[in-house]
């Protein structure tokens, strides 16, 4: 694969994570969450009343395997108010298979894309001869690699951390009904670091490399010092959370503190359906959770929750509504102001924490569109709604380069997971798939956001489905399987991938080089440019293209950077803080009047370590079990 750090940074990797077991890291313990690099802007929460947030104080200008017919479904748009890059032809067409189920999925480089699954009895085989529930998936050739998992990676979530290594957390007990070579997941962290050759496949050590508890459908968020906050999940299997089986706490990896997990009195307030919690990291350093119908901002230093106003008429937005969700590119136009976007799920009327024999795959999803501004103006405006031209639930909120919403995969009617309802479809608690994608323009008038003169696919995408930008610009859509096992049902496994092409993709397109390896905060870079001839506006943004799984894009996240044009010089300024863009992998785009350049990855930060603190690990490992 190509884009790896140099190789003594590699080496750092394993020394300092995958080696993490041995507890001979060369990153010192610190008693501060930040770390102590200048790459990391100025941010330093230390400094700054955070008690409250959106105190003016705290604002961030303060601180710093068959073969598929390769036919494609191409649909024209003529000029329209989403601008040129959405002008034109738009074509979806298939591209291969994933090998295994594409459950959960994460660019890792120019050219591939990570795929986890349940450990299922999948066609494509690991190494030692049973079927594989990992693999990598090679954009060029359509081809995909086994990848050699040893714990069961069901409903896990993930993230990146500062140094380029991608961590999957939790996951599923021993399922040898289905596939007998994967162990325990539920407490499972592995961990993945790009190669520049076929080689690089996931560590796993889970008798020392773990999480402190069982966690089955958490999610996670990067923070502005490189680690991962991990919220939430179950200790145990079901179709939704209970007392019994709640997990209502966080806890970080690296480990940080006295190295334990912490109760979260939010997380238990939205049981039953407050799994996948909803999270991104904000400006200042908090960070803003929801869960079944409320949400809250949360200040991970001093474990303190501010809540904030509920989602009108009691709308359930996490699992099993599963409502797809984003945060809105962050701007300069918008002085980079977070901006939550929810959409669909099921009916605010439906009750998903009660007896799911009482549910139907019938059961009505919602239209409804839930954004708002977390400023203390957008606060008290509350949640402003919108409507959808169509009901919709387990989608994929996508964001692409020049600041839309791509809105792909789900289903009508139904609620996520299988077997549960009585009147399943196959296994499926939903029906009715959404086949037609819809395009969401946040910066339009209310009533004009929403286009949907798209190519409609004729694969369903339902549960278990996912998609991605991928760095070229275009979306990979892959996965659907309501069912226990592979199945060829009624709703079956689906392993075809999709790649849907926007109409910029057929534009003449900017392009650029002098990309540096790594951009330090708030420093300008000089890139070489070439921008097609009448180009009025020349912008740039860096993206983190996230982890998808289950309608949640951890750490998805598109910024916008401010820039010089000089002739081909392309004077670009990295994001002032930490908080702006956390540090880690970006992919970077030139868009020239909004048609994206192909984006190009750069490390935010010089490649550091998240901070590791030793006496954490070793009380996490001796206080806790793990699984």
């Amino acid at each position: 694969m190509v884009g790896a750090p140099p190789r003594r940074l590699r080496r750092s990797l394993l020394s300092s994570l995958l080696l993490i077991s041995t507890l001979s890291l060369s990153v010192a313990a610190s008693s501060s969450p930040l770390i102590e690099d200048d790459s990391l802007g100025v941010f330093d929460l230390s400094n700054s009343d955070f008690d409250d947030p959106l105190d003016p104080r705290n604002s961030f200008d303060e601180v710093a395997p068959f073969q598929l017919d390769e036919s494609s479904v191409w649909h024209h748009h003529g000029k329209r108010a989403l601008g040129k890059s959405w002008t034109g032809t738009t074509k979806l067409a298939q591209a291969g298979t994933s090998g295994v189920g594409a459950m959960q999925v994460s660019v890792v480089d120019d050219d591939h894309i990570i795929i986890y699954d349940k450990a299922e009895n999948n066609a494509l085989k690991a190494k030692n001869g049973k079927s594989a529930w990992g693999a990598i998936y090679t954009i060029s050739t359509k081809k995909v690699r086994a990848l050699n998992l040893e714990t069961n990676s069901f409903c896990a979530g993930g993230g990146w951390l500062s140094n380029g290594t991608m961590v999957s957390a939790g996951g599923n007990p021993v399922q040898s009904y289905m596939n007998d070579a994967a162990g325990n997941g539920l407490a499972a962290i592995r961990l993945f670091t790009p190669c520049d050759n076929d080689k690089c496949d996931v560590y796993e050590n889970p008798s020392r490399v773990r999480l402190t508890s069982a966690r089955w459908y958490p999610s996670t968020v990067r923070l502005h010092d490189g680690s991962l906050m991990i919220l939430g999940g179950m200790i145990a299997g079901g179709f939704n959370n209970a007392e019994a089986t709640d997990n209502p706490t966080f806890e970080f990896y690296p480990p940080k503190g006295n190295g334990l997990q912490f109760y979260s009195k939010f997380l238990h307030d939205a049981l039953n359906s407050n799994l996948f919690p909803i999270t991104f990291l904000l400006p200042d350093g908090t960070i803003f959770v929801a869960a079944n119908h409320i949400a809250m901002i949360y200040n991970w230093k001093k474990n303190t929750e501010k809540r904030l106003p509920s989602f009108p008429n009691g709308a359930t937005v996490t699992y099993p509504a599963s409502a797809p969700n984003t945060l809105l590119p962050l701007t300069i136009a918008n002085n980079w102001t977070p901006e939550v976007f929810i959409c669909g799920g099921t009916s605010p009327s439906v009750n998903l924490d009660g007896n799911p024999s009482k549910l139907s795959s019938k059961t009505n999803t919602s239209k409804n569109c839930y954004r708002m501004a977390i400023t203390t103006a957008g606060i008290k405006n509350g949640w402003i709604v919108e409507a959808m031209p169509e009901a919709r639930m387990m989608g994929d909120m996508v964001l692409t380069p020049d600041g839309k919403v791509f809105l792909v995969n789900g289903a009508r009617s139904g609620i996520a997971g299988y077997g549960n309802v009585p009147d399943t479809i196959g296994a499926s608690n939903s029906r009715n798939p959404t086949f037609r994608p819809t395009l969401y323009d946040p910066l339009l008038a209310k009533g004009k956001r929403f286009s949907t003169n798209f190519p409609s696919s004729k694969i369903e995408r339902l549960y278990h489905s996912s998609a991605t930008l991928i760095p070229d610009g275009r979306i990979f859509i892959s996965g659907s399987n309501p069912n226990d096992a592979v199945s060829t049902t009624t709703y079956k496994t689906r392993y075809e991938v999709e790649m849907f092409s926007p109409p910029y993709m057929a534009l003449t397109r900017p392009t650029f080089s002098a990309l540096p390896k790594y951009m330090l905060y708030n420093h300008y870079y000089t890139l070489t440019v070439n921008i097609p001839s009448g180009t009025k506006k020349v912008t740039a943004v860096i993206m983190d293209l996230g982890y998808s799984t289950h309608g949640i894009h951890m750490n998805n996240r598109n910024v916008e950077l401010k820039v010089t044009l000089s002739g081909k010089k392309l004077k670009v300024l990295a994001p002032r803080t930490n908080g702006i863009y956390a540090p880690g992998y970006a992919w970077l785009y030139v868009l020239a009047d909004g048609v994206p350049s192909k984006g190009q990855r750069v490390m935010i930060g010089k490649f550091q370590q998240p901070p590791v603190s030793q006496s954490a690990i070793k009380n996490m490992l001796a206080k806790s079990k793990g699984a």
